[in-house]
């Protein structure tokens, strides 16, 4: 995992400094910081000049310094993990066998195809000397981050960037569409004093009629938030991405209907573990479940393994249990994403390692009391929020482990509870439960040090309560249980496994329950599809930029090509029932994995979302619906950093 930037001019010297800065700087040496160093590139003629400065976070093969140059004067920085598509021995470097390939290209049909052909997250900048031309983009999914942002005049310069400083100027910083790839003829540029982006676009198949349609769809999606002075042209030759997932199977049969049951209850009474078993003794569902088991399995496989452990295996075996260090984490709630990561991770770390488990928990405010509702509660509902008693929530010791109620939010019950399933089916195994207690005082503190920068360009409160949670947890620092005891705990894991994808696929959240009871299953269809299309925009350019902020990588097992595919394949009636309750019908198929997996209560756990389990969206208090602009974010001044 990397940081990468890259700054483009061809007026002024001072205009590099325009775009990079120290701050941005500062950001990405912690994404990446096992190498840092930057190169200058100018035109012959003097018409351009580039700054390349590339940031490494080592985690495969030798460290590999960027930005790498070669003897054609090509220059490569890449921000990326190729876990299939293109072989990568296991003491390579994928950086090293990418920018081989790329100087093997003769031609844009060559480059177009060898980023086709790639399986896992990437962001890439490359500037193609014999051409003039930059190239840079990001992955089908937008896995990983990538910034651009344009001087007020057409011949001022740009730059790209994984990650940038909050701005308060016209020139605003956005996160470049995962819509294609794009290319700058830098030499044309500089000649017209005019900058022109062209594209190259992803597609599900290049030889589809009717293409222009959709060609001209996507230069208006993207043209929309570009300054008016940086026209988007489509490459003359309509050369376009291969798609490295199949479309949405969207079939409704006759026997799942398309419209909602009105006779099933949605009484959470009704849900227990039992329910799944009487899902599984159906043949064809339970030979289903199990296809999924193996896909996924192969997913989280190639993101535990794909990765540099600094022991050997003799070094590994002689040091006792209690010393080994965890190399893998996983973003843990309790709930069936985090615990089914979790459960598969376990078959394929290396048995000796542990396994951190991240759980976070935001201060539970003293004055708020649990409040007489009509709302029924079931008694385990009443007990996750409960408030921890006043005077326990004063004069908080934290390194003494005291009145930590003041932390057992809904995600710390549950974790806890997952916890105890996870040991069950591996008991061998080191579970670190990594309790992660935040203060409003240490929120409000991080937010103005760096997670707004980081959350930046986003802006809504969900953007806020989402990037504040994910930062805090991923940085792993809290208290494991020894012999009953808390003691402090900082996770050394660099790889983070986040459950993101799940939802989005398999009708996890409970606006999917809203559209299937006013559309039916053709509405629910167009909505799973929406959900994949904007998820780079939405979620993962923001994680992406929040975990690499501690030095460690984000990977996100549910979007590996081969699962999409796998769940793209199936009708939406093989992967979630909605006529059934919360706890059961969302995300079928995923539950019905866990059971088969050994998992129990978990398996039957409604989706909780993470501002609301962790209780960040409670500390502070604030009357604001998710999608309101959050004037937290923008309380500072870069110069505080």
């Amino acid at each position: 995992m990397c940081g990468i930037c890259c700054v483009v001019t061809w007026c002024s010297e001072h205009a590099i400094h325009d775009f990079f800065n120290k701050d941005i700087l500062c950001h990405l040496r912690r994404r990446g910081p096992d190498s840092s160093q930057q190169l200058i590139k100018t035109a012959s003629d003097l018409s351009y000049k580039c700054l390349f400065s590339g940031h490494v976070l080592r985690l495969r093969g030798l460290i590999t310094p960027q930005p790498l140059k070669d003897a054609s004067d090509n220059i490569f920085l890449w921000n990326g993990e190729i876990f299939n598509g293109v072989h990568v021995g296991d003491l390579e470097n994928d950086t090293e066998v990418m920018f081989h390939h790329l100087a093997l290209c003769s031609s844009e049909a060559d480059i177009l195809s060898l980023f086709s052909s790639l399986r896992g997250p990437w962001s890439f900048i490359y500037y193609q000397a014999s051409q003039h031309t930059l190239w840079f983009g990001r992955d089908y999914f937008g896995r990983r981050s990538l910034l651009w942002q344009f001087g007020n005049e057409a011949d001022s310069g740009f730059c790209l960037t994984s990650v940038s400083v909050y701005s308060k100027s016209d020139n605003q910083w956005q996160e470049v569409p995962a819509s294609g790839i794009f290319k700058i003829n830098l030499k044309a540029c500089a000649t017209t004093k005019s900058l022109s982006l062209i594209l190259f676009p992803w597609k599900y198949s290049c030889t589809e009629k009717a293409v222009e349609p959709i060609f001209s769809n996507v230069l208006d999606h993207v043209s929309k938030d570009l300054p008016n002075h940086i026209p988007l042209v489509m490459n003359e030759s309509k050369l376009c991405l291969r798609a490295p997932v199949i479309s949405l199977n969207k079939t409704i049969s006759e026997a799942s209907g398309g419209c909602p049951s009105t006779n099933v209850s949605n009484n959470i009474h009704t849900v227990s573990v039992e329910t799944l078993q009487g899902f599984l003794a159906e043949e064809h569902k339970k030979k289903l479940v199990h296809q999924f088991i193996d896909v996924l399995s192969e997913a989280v496989k190639r993101r535990v393994l794909s990765l540099f452990r600094d022991e050997d295996w003799e070094t590994r075996a002689t040091r006792s249990m209690s010393n080994r260090k965890a190399h893998v984490a996983v973003l843990f709630s309790g709930g069936i994403d985090s615990m089914v990561i979790a459960a598969l991770a376990d078959k394929h770390v290396p048995l000796g390692e542990p396994i951190d488990l991240l759980n976070v928990a935001f201060m539970i405010k003293e004055h708020t009391k649990q409040k007489g509702t009509t709302k029924k509660h079931t008694l385990q509902e009443v007990q996750r929020d409960l408030l921890c008693p006043q005077e326990s929530c004063k004069d908080l010791d934290a390194k003494a482990g005291a009145h930590l109620s003041c932390f057992d939010v809904p995600d710390r019950l549950t974790g806890r509870a997952g916890l105890k399933e996870l040991e069950a089916i591996n008991p061998s195994r080191t579970w670190n439960f990594v309790e992660i207690n935040v203060t409003l005082e240490e929120l409000n503190k991080m937010r103005q040090q760096c997670i707004n920068h980081l959350v930046y360009p986003l802006d809504t409160v969900l953007d806020d309560s989402i990037g504040c949670a994910i930062w805090f947890a991923s940085r792993g620092e809290g208290f494991i249980s020894n012999q009953g005891e808390l003691k402090p705990y900082n996770s050394p894991a660099k790889v983070v496994l986040t459950g993101i994808g799940a939802d989005e696929q398999l009708a996890g959240y409970s606006r999917h329950r809203v559209c299937f009871k006013k559309y039916g299953l053709e509405g629910l269809n167009k909505e799973l599809e929406m959900e994949l299309d904007r998820i780079s925009s939405r979620n993962l350019g923001r994680d992406d930029r929040i975990i690499g902020d501690h030095g460690k990588e984000a990977r996100f097992p549910f979007l590996d090509e081969e699962v999409v595919s796998f769940l793209n394949s199936l009708p939406i009636s093989e992967k979630a029932d909605l006529t059934l309750p919360r706890g059961i019908g969302e995300k079928l198929i995923l539950r019905l994995a866990a059971k088969e997996l050994g998992l129990a209560a978990s398996t039957i756990l409604p989706k909780r979302a993470l501002q609301f389990g962790s209780r960040i969206a409670k500390l502070e208090s604030k009357n604001e619906k998710a999608s309101d602009m959050c004037s937290r974010l923008k309380s500072f001044s870069v110069n505080e950093l």
